[in-house]
């Protein structure tokens, strides 16, 4: 969540961006659209915030100056794994095929014929 570090109750202009430069002020440029460049900024309230590390700065909805925390070098959360049921397998019955008995064929023995002088 972000805490409010300086209220100034700043009120908007449309096409403008607001933003807190490096001395700490509050700023306004003009926003490029287009082809139209966006113009030189504008100190709208000297603040001189010193800036914290680790923290983001911003002008909130109210016009107040906020800062949140970044979300950086968090570790990362460790997905558990889906424990997986073990699916039972129906054992198929097996239909013994019936071997064809193949018929040994009778080889005819040839008889050699003599031959006579």
């Amino acid at each position: 969540m972000a805490t409010k570090v300086l209220k100034c109750k700043i009120k908007r202009e449309k096409g403008y961006l607001y933003y807190l430069d490096k001395k700490g002020n509050v700023s306004m440029a003009m926003m490029a659209r287009g082809k139209k460049k966006g113009g030189s900024p504008k100190v709208v309230v000297k603040s001189g915030i010193v800036r914290e590390k680790g923290y983001l700065y911003f002008i909130d909805k109210q016009g107040d100056v906020s800062m949140a925390q970044m979300a950086r070098g968090k570790k990362k959360k460790k997905v558990a794994k889906k424990k997986v049921a073990k699916k039972k397998v129906a054992k198929k019955k097996v239909a013994k095929k019936k071997v064809a008995k193949k018929k040994v064929a009778k080889k005819k023995v040839a008889k050699k014929k003599s031959k006579k002088k």
